[in-house]
């Protein structure tokens, strides 16, 4: 009878997936036959400054990145009179000019899009994620042309804020233009938003900040930057077909689903990244994010380049030649083991890098990770966010990692206002988010909804004369803020969501290892902190920690397999290099290291219950918190 049983389930898994193929097969062809690919692929409109204005403005805002698009669209459609500025010769910024189309989406676990407003508006209009470049820079032209009270310049390069005290009253800018060459203007206004992607002109105004991971002990750490990079004469249909193929197996046999392909986007080939060896070993490939194009030709997101300064134009400029130099490299190794590949041209690569952060200006809040990942709710809220907290490989952490995974949080409006500089708001990945929050708030569709809220809120701030320090104070100011952008479209609903691992009784000690960046739970938020500690994940987090403690030591003897009396011993060993409080070369019992550290604050009297005997192995859990505690007792962080 059991065999009986087991064959009809072997047909019935047979029979499904048939089934799958045929449907697989169906789509593929409706997906060729897709009107969206035999449409003509868009004719790039041209925008050119001609003649010079002086006018004075409401609102000016630097950068046409799309938050800053955002922006200036809002306080031109909330009555104001205002000035967009660009260096380049086109709007969109990472979107038109890095090419960056596959978009990193805020919906909650519900699929509630979070980021509504303009971002609906321009979603809607190129048709979602993977639109065609070239519709996206029309797109932008053509909203920001039909805005009458909207002024644009492109080529307008900042050269300095104009200050009055510790408030910004103007921008001096280098243009140029059909009928002039390079000339210096200086334009003034009432209210002021940086929508660079750097933050520049806050910075240049006198407001601080931190780089990179700076702000939890990593001043090396910069996040790898991208070359997007067209190639033409591919097979969407083979690609798609394959895809989707190891997507149902991966469904079938029960193991994670990491690829997949719709009409327009496809993501997978991992294996096939972490396969390839690089030329250049400032260069790594991931798995391929990939968008098709009107033309046919794809745009591909994976290549990193790591230790780039971006701020630094000789960096910059080398990361850019290190990414065509592998691209040579790269392509041979495309057409011989990435099916769908094997006729495929380099087309073009983007005008500008895929840089994931530089500065992260210090407002009157600073969203933290515990923020994003516990899923909190702000009084003072303009928009929604909602995205793995997804930290990038770095030339030292290669792998990169997913700290956490939420399903929804807040962004104040505080987070817009800078320290230390008055009519000045600022939006974009810049903003006010320390570093490992930023690793999700970040993402341009989150940022154009606080460019919304920036935009909207210079006009109300002119309106009431109020200065955008009082309004982040002001909670009737905020309320009406609020339901201005409620009238018009965004999402900005009130939420409680507890995440489950917040009940642990060591999530007080993972976390406080999470806001270093230490520890992880993945886009499934998981911890496993009831699972045995193995040797590997107590070394990790303990050099981890010497590491941000600023401590020199080299080598701390850990016993294999992982005891409490090995755990017990490194942390005392490590304990007494930081504090000097003993000599270092005494070898103590395990009673006498127990005693040190009850002594010294890191176990407490139910705490150290768990390490009593010397031969048992520890959960993940007890390790995570005495790492912590360690951390917090020698740094005076508690």
């Amino acid at each position: 009878m059991r065999g009986r049983r087991l064959a009809v389930s072997k047909r019935k898994i047979i029979l499904i997936f048939i089934l799958m193929i045929s449907v697989t097969a169906i789509a593929a062809v409706t997906l060729y036959l897709n009107p969206y690919l035999f449409r003509r692929a868009a004719r790039e409109t041209v925008w050119e400054n001609h003649e010079l204005t002086t006018a004075d403005f409401d609102v000016i805002v630097v950068g046409a990145e799309p938050e800053g698009i955002a922006a200036a669209l809002a306080a031109a459609r909330n009555g104001m009179n205002t000035l967009l500025l660009e260096s380049a010769s086109a709007p969109g910024g990472l979107f038109t000019l890095g090419k960056l189309n596959y978009l990193d989406m805020c919906h909650g676990r519900d699929g509630t899009l979070l980021t509504r407003g303009f971002f609906d508006e321009f979603y809607s209009g190129v048709g979602g994620s993977g639109f065609d470049i070239t519709e996206a820079q029309n797109f932008f032209m053509d909203v920001v042309d039909r805005e009458p009270l909207l002024t644009f310049r492109t080529n307008s390069h900042l050269l300095a804020p104009v200050m009055d005290g510790g408030k910004v009253i103007g921008v001096r800018m280098l243009e140029q233009g059909v009928e002039f060459d390079r000339v210096e203007v200086t334009y003034t206004g009432k209210r002021f938003i940086d929508a660079t992607a750097d933050g520049d002109l806050a910075a240049m105004a006198g407001a601080p900040y931190t780089y990179g991971g700076e702000d939890v002990g990593e001043v090396d750490r910069k996040m790898g930057v991208t070359l997007v990079f067209e190639l033409s004469d591919v097979g969407w249909t083979k690609i798609f077909l394959h895809l989707n193929l190891q997507r149902l197996r991966g469904l079938l046999s029960g193991t994670p689903v990491t690829v997949g392909a719709r009409d327009k986007i496809a993501w997978g080939y991992d294996d096939e990244g972490l396969a390839y060896v690089p030329n250049d070993n400032m260069v790594r490939l991931r798995g391929l994010n990939i968008t098709r194009q009107r033309n046919r030709s794809v745009l591909i997101n994976a290549l990193v380049v790591f230790d780039t300064d971006p701020l630094e134009a000789d960096s910059y400029q080398l990361a850019v030649d290190r990414a065509n130099a592998e691209l040579e490299h790269l392509l041979p190794y495309l057409r011989e083991n990435y099916a769908g590949f094997e006729k495929a041209r380099l087309a073009s690569t983007g005008s500008r890098l895929y840089v994931r952060e530089t500065r992260h200006i210090v407002g009157e809040y600073q969203l933290t990770i515990d923020d994003v990942l516990e899923n909190r709710d702000f009084w003072d809220k303009i928009a929604i966010g909602s995205y793995p907290a997804d930290v990038q490989p770095s030339l030292t952490q290669p792998s990169g990692t997913v700290i956490g995974n939420p399903d929804r949080y807040a962004v104040p409006f505080r987070c817009l206002v800078p320290r230390n500089v008055d009519n000045l708001l600022i939006v974009g990945r810049s903003a006010s988010f320390t570093s490992l929050a930023a690793s999700s708030a970040r993402v341009v569709p989150l940022g154009m909804a606080c460019g919304q809220a920036a935009g909207t809120a210079a006009a109300q701030s002119i309106r009431d004369d109020i200065s955008f320090r009082e309004m982040s104070r002001d909670k009737d100011a905020v309320s009406r803020l609020q339901s201005t952008l409620k009238s018009q479209g965004a999402y900005l609903e009130d939420f409680t969501i507890i995440e489950p691992i917040m009940s642990h009784w060591a999530y007080d000690g993972m976390a406080a290892l999470r806001r270093l960046g230490l520890i992880g739970g993945g886009y499934g938020n998981d911890y496993r902190l009831d699972q045995t500690a193995g040797r590997s994940y107590f070394r990790n987090l303990l050099y981890g920690v010497i590491r941000k403690l600023g401590n020199d030591l080299e080598t701390v003897p850990i016993g294999d397999p992982l005891t409490n009396g090995a755990v017990i011993e490194a942390v005392a060993s490590v304990y007494v290099s930081a504090t000097a409080e003993e000599e270092i070369e005494v070898k103590r019992s395990h009673r006498e290291n127990l005693e040190l550290l009850s002594n010294a604050g890191l176990l407490d009297v139910n705490f150290r219950d768990l390490f009593e005997n010397e031969d048992a192995r520890p959960q993940a859990a007890e390790v995570t918190v005495l790492l912590a505690n360690l951390y917090i007792h020698v740094s005076g962080s508690g």
